[in-house]
């Protein structure tokens, strides 16, 4: 059976085409031999489980590894702590069993002291009672015990997973005051940040900050896919599938687009592989594992619903501070300054919604930028004539199967004249990017992508990328500021377009000059050709 990439739960080494994980594993080890508690916390589908199933693996040669996934406990047993307690101890029971320590006479008795409790289901069976008995446990063994938490999530909104977290805090803490022999190193791995978690911890439901486990150690981890990780994948598929790929241009494309999200790297590969290999467009392995066999499945990507999309989906319903503060970030092209302590801007990173660059928050990757950008622009166009009238003349913009981009502006300008020319600047703030992307985005959806260059993104000048047919084009779109502000701007975009190794560019200047000429024009700009549109 051959490989496959894989995009729904663990991957497995022999099953799936997978990065080498060794230099995580590594720094994982040596968190546990500091003796380190800590939470491995990431975004949804960011490879947690599978880093945590690796990691138990590496550190078997020498330690006891207990793992427990809280995603197999029911309901009732967070009803009290007795259940907690004689569930928790049946799990980590049947894990040493799994691990063949009951051989050692006085581990052996210790064992099936706690056993004959689960049996009979004590109902006075109380939290010190099995921590003193895992403590027990922990002395007995030939190595050192290592206890693993998966889906924490699942516990997290219960005081007594709380009153479990301080027991196991307590313990840490007479371990390093004491000496006295504890864990080696707890590892929950989860969504959330354990360290400031917030619960139901009163009958009437109110909700406040709890930190019963202010001990954990940072994980610093970096379990995004680099370039070279990508590479690497993609050296092991080409052995097999012999495509003739450029692999490091496959690997720098699918970096840039997800950022290195686990996922997203996956589900792209996964696409390119079994479904755009093999479709009319990309009859062959060879036609698919190109640039634009990769733009095709980024256009697929787009489109579908899948576990990741509808979480995030899900969390904008639930945070509404969250959804605006992206859609300012977004569509109005607001810098946000990352301020420690914001909720809002902790959950945009916890998410994975958002990452931190230089100190202001940024769409994490392209991918989740230009999703954003088409569920806030699906809910906009209800409101907005501009949809409707871009489809329906969506047909005259495509010539001999690619994008005629100059007569889109001529169009643009047109309608908008129409409809908007006598509104002010405040106006064109707040909505000239987002009606230019509602009038682009029926138009091209489908058959192209477009995304917002986020290195020019700011209150008077964003560069939108439109990948059509394979075909790369940039349109800045500008707030007019003066003519030597404006000059400036095309001399940035002339430059833009060197790097994207493009002969002409577009502008889309919003003007609000009483005298201006609106209409569509080209500027020589030293061996580039910019297109103008005035409005």
């Amino acid at each position: 059976m051959r490989k496959r990439f894989n995009v729904t739960g663990l991957c497995v080494p022999r099953k799936h085409y997978m990065v080498n994980l060794e230099d995580r594993l590594a720094q994982a080890k040596e968190m546990v031999e500091e003796g380190a508690y800590f939470t491995i916390h990431r975004a949804r589908q960011y490879g947690k489980t599978t880093l945590l199933y690796a990691l138990e693996e590496y550190l078997k040669p020498d330690y006891l590894v207990v793992s427990i996934d809280f995603q197999k406990f029911g309901t009732a047993t967070y009803e009290s702590e007795n259940s907690f307690a004689l569930s928790f101890a049946d799990c980590f029971l049947n894990e040493l069993d799994r691990n063949e320590e009951s051989d050692i006479a006085e581990l052996s008795q210790e064992m099936e002291t706690l056993r004959n409790i689960c049996r009979s289901r004590d109902g006075s069976y109380a939290f010190y009672e099995l921590f003193a008995k895992l403590n027990r446990i922990c002395r007995l063994s030939v190595r050192p015990v290592v206890l693993m938490i998966d889906e924490v999530d699942s516990a997290s909104n219960n005081q007594v997973f709380l009153d479990f977290l301080a027991q196991l805090r307590n313990y840490y803490l007479e371990r390093e005051a004491r000496g006295t022999f504890t864990f080696q190193s707890v590892i929950l791995a989860g969504l959330y940040d354990i360290k400031s978690l917030k619960a139901k911890i009163r009958p009437e439901d109110a909700r406040k900050t709890n930190s019963p486990w202010n001990i954990a150690a940072n994980f610093k981890v970096d379990m995004s896919f680099s370039a070279a990780d990508i590479a690497g994948m993609l050296e092991e598929y080409e052995g097999d599938a012999h495509t003739g790929m450029d692999i490091a241009g496959m690997a720098d494309l699918l970096r840039s687009y997800t950022s290195g999200y686990p996922f997203l790297v996956s589900c792209l590969c996964k696409l390119m592989d079994e479904e755009i290999a093999g479709s009319e467009s990309f009859p062959t392995k060879e036609a698919a594992w190109t640039k634009d066999g990769f733009l095709a499945a980024v256009r697929m990507l787009l489109m579908e619903e899948n576990t990741l999309f509808e979480s995030m989906d899900n969390k904008l319903i639930d945070y509404p501070e969250l959804k605006q503060m992206l859609k300012g970030l977004l569509l109005l092209g607001k810098p946000i300054e990352n301020i420690p302590g914001n909720e809002s801007m902790r959950m945009a990173v916890m998410f994975g919604f958002a990452a931190v660059r230089n100190g202001f928050l940024h769409v994490s990757n392209r991918i989740f930028e230009t999703r954003l950008y088409n569920g806030f622009l699906a809910e906009e166009s209800l409101n907005s004539d501009m949809p409707q009238i871009a489809l329906a003349e969506r047909n005259q913009f495509i010539r001999d199967g690619q994008l005629d981009v100059e007569l889109l502006l001529r169009k643009f300008v047109d309608h908008y004249t129409e409809l908007f020319g006598d509104y002010g600047e405040k106006f064109l703030e707040e909505d000239g990017r987002r009606l230019f992307l509602l009038y682009v985005r029926p138009v091209i959806n489908g058959k192209g992508n477009y995304y917002i260059e986020s290195r020019t993104r700011n209150h008077r000048r964003t560069d939108v990328i439109i990948d059509f047919q394979g075909r790369q084009t940039v349109i800045e779109l500008k707030i007019w500021r003066g003519n030597e502000y404006h000059l400036r701007g095309e001399e940035q975009l002339s430059e833009y377009l060197e790097y994207y190794r493009l002969e002409k560019g577009y502008m889309v200047s919003f003007n609000f000059n009483k005298k201006k000429q609106v209409g569509v024009h080209e500027v020589a700009v030293g061996d580039k050709i910019l297109v103008e549109a005035v409005v």
